[in-house]
């Protein structure tokens, strides 16, 4: 998960915070043909946000804050969860393409 080649297992999986890199530079491997998509932004907003939405509803019932003490508390809590979790994810969904060989447009009749 730390930006591993799921075939060799060197660090060269990211160029970027999140962008992959074309090819695995100690064992070749092609990464540009896995496409993991919005799969894991779509992964990561929704648990995060039945999290924080159930935290939100747990302090509000508690506490009773003001809107505004919700919003400058759950938005950033957000953002950072998603913005922080997204490499790790991303790297999971490609390891799983990998290993379990999925590919687009493959489906035998």
């Amino acid at each position: 998960m730390g930006g591993l080649c799921p075939r060799c297992g060197a660090r060269t999986l990211f160029v970027g915070w999140t962008a992959f890199a074309g090819r695995c530079r100690a064992c070749g491997l092609d990464l540009a043909a896995f496409n993991v998509g919005d799969g894991p932004a779509a992964f990561l907003i929704l648990i995060l946000g039945a999290i924080v939405v159930g935290l939100a509803i747990w302090l509000q019932l508690a506490l009773a804050p003001p809107f505004w003490l919700q919003a400058a508390i759950w938005v950033p809590v957000t953002l950072a969860g998603t913005v922080g979790s997204l490499r790790v994810t991303k790297a999971a969904l490609l390891a799983l393409e990998y290993r379990n060989a999925a590919r687009e447009g493959r489906i035998t009749s």
